[in-house]
């Protein structure tokens, strides 16, 4: 069974999108990757609403199982942070309005599920990630590259996804069992339509 994960690299101007699909094991495959831009001059309603509509899509268009987002670590720059943390915060209710489950990482959960060392900078994790999904070069911007960082790390090593069912409730494993038993008939359902 085909395990797909919708990674987020929450970001207010910059907010990168990685999917990947695992068959099990360490085997996994790049769906897509990029970003989802709002303009710095835009208020910030505007850019809100324009990250949302992106995650939106991208849940859409992709049906992951479960999304992982980058934990909210503590800045210098607090309107950074404010930043992250909303757009953190958009991605996870777009995720539990559609029933899926989410898990957050920290950046250094992130370094070490791919490189090894939670110490590895930004061309260490993309060099990784070029040999492990078998690319010819990392997904660009840098934003995207971390985003399927977060989503492999989910694979990998994560903790188990937070389920949360649409009210902002614990869902129960029969319910995570229908939730994914849909998203694959809507996929095939898809494939079956793309093919005529």
């Amino acid at each position: 069974m085909t395990l797909r994960v919708l990674g987020v690299d929450p970001g207010l101007t910059r907010c990168g999108i990685g999917v990947i699909d695992s068959a099990g094991g360490r085997r996994a495959t790049l769906v897509s990757a990029g970003v989802i831009r709002s303009e710095s001059e835009d208020p910030i309603d505007r850019r809100l609403l324009i990250l949302a509509r992106g995650l939106r899509a991208a849940m859409e268009e992709h049906g992951p199982d479960v999304v992982a987002v980058e934990r909210v670590f503590s800045q210098n720059n607090i309107s950074t942070v404010m930043g992250t943390a909303q757009v953190s915060g958009i991605a996870i209710v777009e995720a539990a309005e559609r029933g899926i489950p989410i898990a957050m990482h920290t950046p250094s959960e992130v370094k070490a599920a791919v490189t090894g060392s939670g110490r590895a900078d930004k061309k260490q994790i993309q060099t990784m990630l070029v040999r492990l999904l078998g690319l010819e070069a990392p997904p660009q911007p840098a934003d995207a590259s971390d985003a399927v960082a977060i989503a492999l790390t989910q694979l990998w090593r994560g903790p188990g996804p937070v389920a949360l069912d649409a009210t902002g409730g614990a869902r129960t494993s029969a319910q995570s069992v229908w939730a994914r038993a849909e998203r694959e008939a809507r996929r095939a359902r898809e494939r079956s339509t793309s093919r005529h």
